[in-house]
C-alpha cells in the first residue's frame, strides 16, 4: 500500500470535509503567497461534476424516484417539495449554514466567521480563498467546497419529505425544512465533518488542542465518509417522527395505494446510482486512490443489495418485483455511504448485501411494527440502511478484513487499525446521538410549523390530491 493511498484514503474516513474555516485552509489569507499550494485542476475538475451529479441525484433523481411512487393526483406536489426544497436549502446553506458546519465555534456548532460566505473571494485583487482536503499540501478553491457541500445539505432536507408525502401542506414542508436544517443537520454536519484539517497538524505538541477544536463525533473517531450519520441517520429519523406527527393518509391500511408509475422511479432509481457516484466518490476531494476505491464499492454494493432484496423478496413473496430492484438500489447505496472508501472490495459486498436484506425487512416487518405510514419508506430504506452501513463500516475498516484502516497520527500521516469492537462501539455511539438529536430537532421542526400554518391538508383536499389543491397544477392531462 503506497503512503499516498494510505493517506489519502484513511484521512478520508473523517470525512471531515475539511476544513472550510480561515482556520482549517491550507492558505490562511485570501491573497496566496508564492509557495503556498496551488489546486490541481484534477482534482478541481473532478469536484465540479461530482457536485453536478449529486444535484442530478436530486433534481430530477429524487424527485421522480419519489413521485412515480405516489400516487398520480400527487405527482407533482412531490416534485415540488423535492424541487423547490433543495433550492430554499442551497440558498440557506450559503448565507449562513456553511458557516455554522463548518467554521470553528464548538464541539456542537461552529461560527459566523463565513456569514454570506465572508472571506471566500477577495473582489478587489480576484484571489479565492482554499480549503485544505485529505493530504498535506493539497488544497482546492473554498467556493467549490462550499457548491459541493450544499448539495448534500440540499438532498438530505428533500429526503425527508417522503415519509410525508400526499398530506402535508406545502408551507409546512417549507417552514420545517428551515427549522430542522438549522437546529439538525448543521450540528451534524459540524460534529461528525469539521476538522482542523491535515496542514494544522505540524507537530505531536499541537495534537490535543486541535482536536478538541474538532467536532463531537470526528474527536470520538467516528467513521462517516459521506453521510451515514449526518445524512441518512439524520433524514431517517426525521422523517419517522414525521411520519407520526402528521398522522397517517386517509384510508391507510383500506384503501389501496399502489405506485402510479413504477417507470418513473427506475428512471429516478438509477439517476440515484449515477449521481451517487459524485456523492461518494467526490467526498474524497481529490480525484485520487480514496476517490477511486469509493467509485467501486459504490459499484458494487449497490448492485450486491439489489440482487439481496430481489431474491429475499423472491423467496418471502413468490415473485421478484421492479419497485423491490429499485428499492434495493438505494437501500445498497444508503448501506455504503459512510464506508465508501472506509473499507475493502469485500467488506462492500457483504456491506451491500446486508443492506438490502436488511433493509426489506426494515419497509415490511419492522414498519408493521412501528405501525408508522411512513409512505415511502424513509426510515426503512435511509434510516436503517445508514444504521447498517455505519455499523459494518466499523467491522470492514480494519487492515485485517481488508479495509484501508485509519489515520492514527496526523503529524506522520501514520496508518493503523483499530479493534474490531473498539471501532463498532464508537461507531455505535455516534450512531445513537445522531438518532437523539434528530429524533428532538424533528419533533421541534414539526411542532412548530404545526403551531404556524398547520401540518396536514383538509382531508377533501387530501382526498382530491394535493397537485390541483395546493399547486393548481396536474403531472397528467388525462
Amino acid at each position: 500500500m503506497t503512503n499516498e493511498y494510505r493517506q489519502e484514503s484513511t484521512a478520508r474516513r473523517w470525512l471531515a470535509r475539511a476544513a472550510a474555516t480561515g482556520l482549517a485552509l491550507a492558505a490562511p489569507a485570501l491573497a496566496l503567497a508564492q509557495d503556498a499550494p496551488v489546486p490541481n485542476k484534477g482534482d478541481v475538475a473532478w469536484l465540479m461534476v461530482a457536485t453536478l451529479l449529486v444535484v442530478l441525484m436530486t433534481i430530477p433523481g429524487l424527485a421522480l424516484f419519489y413521485g412515480g411512487l405516489v400516487r398520480s393526483k400527487n405527482m407533482l406536489s412531490v416534485l415540488m417539495q423535492v424541487m423547490v426544497g433543495f433550492s430554499l436549502i442551497v440558498v440557506l446553506w450559503c448565507i449562513y449554514g456553511y458557516s455554522l458546519a463548518f467554521t470553528e465555534g464548538n464541539a456542537f456548532i461552529g461560527g459566523l466567521g463565513r456569514l454570506f460566505l465572508n472571506g471566500t473571494l477577495d473582489a478587489s485583487t480576484g484571489t479565492f480563498a482554499m480549503a485544505a482536503t485529505f493530504s498535506k499540501g493539497v488544497v482546492i478553491p473554498e467556493l467549490l467546497f462550499v457548491a459541493f457541500q450544499a448539495t448534500f445539505a440540499g438532498i438530505t432536507c428533500c429526503l425527508i419529505v417522503g415519509a410525508f408525502a400526499e398530506r402535508m401542506k406545502f408551507s409546512a414542508v417549507l417552514i420545517f425544512m428551515v427549522i430542522w436544517f438549522t437546529i439538525s443537520y448543521l450540528p451534524m454536519a459540524h460534529m461528525v465533518w469539521f476538522w482542523m484539517g491535515p496542514d494544522a497538524y505540524t507537530s505531536a505538541e499541537l495534537v490535543g488542542e486541535l482536536n478538541s477544536k474538532a467536532g463531537l463525533l470526528w474527536q470520538w473517531g467516528a467513521l462517516d465518509y459521506a453521510g451515514g450519520n449526518v445524512v441518512h441517520i439524520n433524514a431517517g429519523i426525521a422523517g419517522l417522527v414525521g411520519a407520526y406527527m402528521v398522522g397517517k393518509r386517509v384510508g391507510y391500511g383500506r384503501e389501496a395505494m399502489p405506485p402510479h408509475n413504477l417507470v418513473l422511479t427506475m428512471v429516478g432509481a438509477s439517476l440515484l446510482w449515477v449521481g451517487w457516484f459524485g456523492f461518494n466518490a467526490g467526498s474524497a476531494l481529490e480525484a485520487g486512490n480514496s476517490a477511486v476505491l469509493a467509485f467501486l464499492n459504490t459499484l458494487l454494493a449497490t448492485a450486491a443489495a439489489v440482487v439481496a432484496w430481489t431474491i429475499a423478496e423472491w423467496a418471502l413473496k413468490g415473485h421478484p418485483s421492479m419497485l423491490g430492484a429499485a428499492s434495493g438500489a438505494v437501500a445498497g447505496l444508503v448501506a455504503i455511504t459512510p464506508a465508501a472508501g472506509n473499507v475493502g472490495m469485500m467488506g462492500a459486498l457483504v456491506i451491500g448485501l446486508a443492506g438490502g436484506t436488511i433493509c426489506l425487512w426494515g419497509v415490511t416487518g419492522l414498519k408493521k411494527l412501528l405501525k408508522a405510514d411512513d409512505s415511502l419508506d424513509v426510515f426503512g430504506v435511509h434510516g436503517i440502511g445508514g444504521i447498517v452501513g455505519a455499523l459494518l463500516t466499523g467491522v470492514f475498516n480494519t487492515q485485517s478484513l481488508g479495509g484501508p484502516g485509519l489515520v492514527t497520527d496526523w503529524v506522520t500521516a501514520s496508518v493503523g487499525s483499530n479493534p474490531i469492537g473498539t471501532q463498532v462501539l464508537i461507531q455505535a455511539q455516534a450512531v445513537l446521538v445522531t438518532v437523539v438529536w434528530s429524533a428532538v430537532a424533528a419533533f421541534i421542526a414539526f411542532k412548530a410549523a404545526d403551531l404556524i400554518v398547520g401540518l396536514r391538508v383538509p382531508e377533501d383536499v387530501e382526498r382530491e390530491g394535493l397537485d390541483t389543491n395546493e399547486h393548481n397544477e396536474r403531472a397528467y392531462t388525462h
